[in-house]
């Protein structure tokens, strides 16, 4: 059993995991056993060019962030399980959390955090009665989103990013992944509020 499954590795995703993975060292997270699955395929990021992100060099590629985030991932917070070149199926919810079938294997987790992007179609089963047009997409471009309350679907599953009703910006999305990440955190300290900054 998984402590938390992030699924999906663009920008909201892995922002999540990074902050969820710099937690290592605090009591109520020390013990987590978090994976993501990292299938990128579908990525906005992958024709992505930025000249207009706070703390992005101008003229940065969204297909290096992809890579480049995967191995800051692994070289700083390893305990984090990547799980790579497989596509999520379904999400079924269970007594104590939710199973989730990929194209390859089955996974339990107590949390899902759902970072897809905004596109259709819609492929996974368990989560069509939570699909609702996107809020803040232009209407002819027939995005998609997943009904939430700050982030929160239902106990236990969360999303973050374009799916989660944001708009398409690279702050937006990273900035989705991290709030998900403190609530989680907040959650797992007891539901005493919880932030984690490195200092110098």
């Amino acid at each position: 059993m998984l402590d938390c499954l992030i699924i999906g590795g663009g920008v909201s995703g892995m922002q999540c995991a990074l902050v969820l993975g710099s937690a290592k060292n605090k009591p109520f997270a020390v013990d987590k056993n978090i994976a993501i699955i990292t299938h990128q395929r579908s990525s906005h990021l992958e024709n992505a060019l930025f000249n207009n992100v706070l703390g992005l060099s101008s003229g940065t590629l969204g297909k290096d962030i992809l890579k480049e985030s995967k191995a800051q991932l692994s070289d700083l917070y390893s305990h984090i399980t990547q799980i790579d070149k497989e596509k999520v199926l379904s999400v079924d919810q269970l007594k104590d959390g939710y199973r989730i079938k990929t194209n390859r294997n089955t996974y339990n987790s107590k949390i899902v955090v759902l970072a897809l992007n905004y596109s259709k179609p819609f492929m996974i089963d368990g989560l069509n009665e939570y699909l609702i047009p996107h809020k803040k997409a232009n209407v002819e471009k027939d995005r998609i989103q997943l009904l939430n309350k700050d982030h929160l679907i239902k106990e236990g599953l969360h999303c973050c990013g374009t799916i989660a009703g944001h708009r398409s910006q690279f702050a937006i999305a990273a900035g989705s992944g991290a709030a998900v990440a403190t609530d989680i955190l907040t959650n797992w300290n007891g539901g005493k509020h919880a932030k984690v900054h490195d200092k110098i």
